[in-house]
């Protein structure tokens, strides 16, 4: 009791010293003024530095202060400057800050909103978002939102949707009986579907092996022509945003086939479901709304801060009992109850930062921001096609653009270089069985003069690996 009752008052005490949290926020503000201007990957040095954090549990507590020191001195140098400018390997995203700002102070807040009892605020900020994101990207009105960590757990969810939906039209009640012996289900693909599609379907037990498998094009478009006959029994995967080229599938056409097959339809949106709320863009997404669930991420394209992703099913029963949760201490009510819309229970207020980037952006916000990162895409690629020794292989359509060089071995080479030089910083992926070197255009803060800059340090890699 002695140790408890020590450790309770220094925390008493913390929590009542201003100076605790004025340095977080100090170290944070030094971090936001440094992010244009340093380096986009660690230094070997930054990362030799992380071994400082190699150390047995300490006996005794520590000093606040010092933990929030060691943080800003071995920790801040070792970040990756995915909210600065010119990142490009991932889909990584930035924040738009005032997304930011309000991601510390739900910090603060420390909400969790699986019940409205819980937390009331995070209750009517989903019913709002959820209202939000139906407007934007002209989904039926009967669709609801399930707030999750992102599209990997989104994309789980929108199958699991479908799994139940489809079983239960031919009278099998998954939660009851589970899938032994259940009906046996089809599930439907491009062969470039991405790999937390392939991580949803194996983890919902229907083995990838079982994967029916649909040719695509040159852009990574799912070719209608090779779609297998659908049925009652389909789960048919799209993709609005293909991870290497940005393409989308054809979604009027084949959404249509697939609901008078009264097949289910999850279109996998990471990164590429918000052209859909881009005017000049979203003719990539017609035909979406005839889908019955999509998966989408805030950190993404909307430059909310990590974590936000988002499942939109327009089957609120089939998602909600896909995601069964009952318990004699649950407490629900009349207003949103957001735990019957995820797999989790316990989950932190992400709806409070994705709400204050939507507010903050507005609609001409997010068309705008959007917009501009396609434009900087575009440009991206056609500086680089006035290189020699370096092709484009993609149609730009969105925000992804895929380079190589003579070969693989060079290709190789010269994204290694890149990534030394630090100036920004691009990743390497295989396309059309050739190495490549992939630029994700996706940051609010990517202005042309820093593609610019970025291409230049592509060509000067390559005359040092020639």
């Amino acid at each position: 009791m002695k140790n408890t009752n020590e450790i309770q008052n220094r925390m008493f005490a913390d929590l009542e010293n201003p100076a605790i949290f004025e340095k977080a926020q100090q170290y944070g503000r030094k971090y936001l003024d440094e992010i244009f201007d340093r380096n986009v990957y660690p230094t070997e040095d930054a990362l030799q530095d992380l071994n400082n954090f190699d150390e047995p549990l300490p006996t005794s507590s520590s000093d606040a202060i010092n933990v929030l020191n060691l943080l800003q001195r071995f920790g801040s140098p070792a970040t990756v400057a995915t909210i600065g400018s010119r990142y490009f390997g991932f889909v990584s995203g930035s924040a738009v800050p005032a997304g930011l700002a309000a991601k510390t102070l739900a910090t603060y807040w420390d909400q969790a909103p699986a019940m409205h009892v819980l937390s009331p605020i995070g209750s009517k900020l989903e019913t709002v978002v959820e209202k939000w994101l139906k407007n934007l990207f002209n989904l039926p009105d009967r669709t609801v939102a399930g707030f999750v960590s992102g599209t990997s757990t989104a994309n789980f969810c929108g199958i699991a949707a479908g799994r139940y939906r489809l079983l239960q039209r031919l009278g099998w009640n998954i939660n009851d009986q589970g899938m032994f012996n259940a009906p046996k289900l089809r599930i439907v693909t491009g062969k470039h579907a991405h790999s937390t599609v392939l991580k949803a379907i194996s983890l919902l037990g229907f083995g990838k092996s079982n994967i029916e498998w649909v040719a695509v094009d040159d852009q990574g478009r799912i070719d209608p022509t090779q779609l297998p006959s659908l049925d009652e029994r389909t789960i048919l995967i799209l993709q609005a945003g293909n991870v290497n080229s940005g393409s989308f599938d054809d979604f009027n056409r084949i959404c249509k086939i697939a609901k008078d097959a009264k097949a289910w339809v999850h279109i996998d949106g990471a990164f590429g479901l918000w052209a859909a709320a881009v005017s000049k863009l979203k003719h990539l997404t017609n035909g979406m709304e005839f889908a019955n669930s999509w998966a989408v991420d805030g950190h993404k394209t909307l430059n909310t801060p990590y974590d936000c992703g988002v499942i939109l099913c327009e089957d609120q029963e089939a998602i909600k009992s896909a995601l069964h949760m009952s318990g004699s201490y649950i407490v629900t009510s009349e207003q949103r109850d957001g735990m019957f819309y995820t797999p989790e229970m316990s989950r932190r207020a992400r709806i409070i930062d994705l709400w204050a980037t939507m507010k903050y952006l507005g609609k001409t916000g997010i068309d705008e921001m959007i917009l501009g990162m396609h434009q900087r895409a575009v440009q991206f690629a056609t500086e680089i096609k006035k290189i020699t020794g370096f092709k484009v292989l993609n149609h730009v359509v969105f925000n992804q653009v895929i380079i190589c060089c003579e070969n693989d071995v060079l290709t190789e080479k010269v994204m290694r270089k890149i990534q030394e030089m630090r100036e920004c910083w691009a990743g390497g992926s295989v396309w059309q069985d050739h190495k490549v070197i992939r630029i994700s255009v996706c940051s609010w803060a990517t202005t042309p003069k820093d593609i610019s800059r970025s291409v230049q340090s592509f060509e000067k890699a390559l005359v040092e690996c020639q």
